[in-house]
């Protein structure tokens, strides 16, 4: 860091140039034959209960301390909006909230936020979804309800078509590492709701984002919040009525964890249909979006994937 700048100096400029990382801090890129003496996979798909699951996928990717260092304070963003338990698939299994943030302490971090702003009340979505009860009583990992506008900062898009500008969570300007956790579900805007279309949980008004281009919108915050890591809950898949069901829900006891979330995006929209339909990832538009602006590839063929079965 640059002599005689403090490091919240140093977030707030990288936010300004387009930067921003979801903590405003760039990790290290490892060579993909650089850990365990293999090659590592650009995702890690693992199928099973979400606990095992979810740890060999990110084995696999080179552990959770490839991605948290000791004393990074961390940000996870689940899908926590709905005061829903996970049976619905409107909200991320608090299991896999709750193996990531243990994951995350093993790895040394100072902190664990669990953060997103919900749409129904926060008090009644913390106890539906069975988060609050999940993380009750693990030192080091709080939950933030992001419902009050003081918690947001107005910050430039550079890159932006449509959404030059928006208030994001305060909460990241102090982090280190950023870990989105969505539930796979669909969405009668976007078609599917995952990683990119999750973001939405750190703005404070998304209804601006409904009323441009949301799609494009979405695809534009995505060039100034970029996730470090990407797990995604498909242990249940929402495929009618989303975002906020009730729909019909399907177990695919799978988690799809990887660090470029057009990729874990676009794999995830090919586990099942959605609406009754199979879509192609080119045919969810902001990931078609996301992908031509350079946030990510959406051709599966050009990504190495590992699969896993556990037990």
């Amino acid at each position: 860091m640059a002599e005689g700048i403090s490091r919240r100096e140093f977030l707030r400029w990288s936010i300004g140039a387009g930067l921003f990382l979801g903590a405003g801090i760039n990790l290290p890129q490892w060579p993909v034959d650089s850990l365990a003496g293999h090659s590592v996979p650009d995702l890690a798909v693992a199928r099973g209960d979400i606990v095992n699951s979810t740890e060999a996928a990110l084995a696999a990717l080179g552990g959770m301390g490839r991605f948290v260092k000791p004393g990074d304070k961390v940000v996870i963003k689940p899908n926590i909006s709905f005061a829903n338990p996970p049976e619905k698939a409107t909200t991320t299994d608090p299991l896999l909230v709750r193996t990531l943030a243990r994951l995350c302490l093993q790895a040394g971090a100072e902190s664990v936020t669990v953060v997103d702003h919900t749409l129904h009340h926060w008090r009644i979505c913390m106890k539906k979804t069975g988060i609050e009860a999940a993380l009750s009583g693990v030192k080091g990992v709080s939950i933030l309800p992001l419902n009050r506008r003081r918690l947001f900062e107005e910050v430039p898009i550079p890159k932006g078509k449509v959404l030059r500008k928006t208030e994001l969570a305060r909460v990241l300007l102090g982090s280190d590492v950023l870990i989105s956790a969505p539930v796979a579900k669909c969405h009668s805007a976007t078609r599917v709701s995952l990683s990119l279309k999750g973001l939405m949980g750190l703005v404070w008004d998304r209804n601006r984002m409904h009323q441009v281009d949301v799609e494009q919108a979405i695809a534009d915050l995505a060039t100034a919040v970029k996730s470090h890591l990407v797990v995604i809950d498909a242990s249940r898949a929402l495929l009618t009525q989303g975002p906020g069901g009730p729909g019909k829900v399907t177990k695919l006891d799978t988690i799809v964890v990887g660090t470029d979330p057009v990729a874990a995006d676009a794999y995830t929209v090919t586990l099942t249909p959605w609406y009754g339909k199979g879509f192609a990832p080119r045919q969810i538009r902001h990931l078609l979006l996301a992908h031509q602006m350079g946030l990510g590839r959406i051709e599966l063929d050009k990504v190495k994937i590992e699969k896993l079965t556990v037990r």
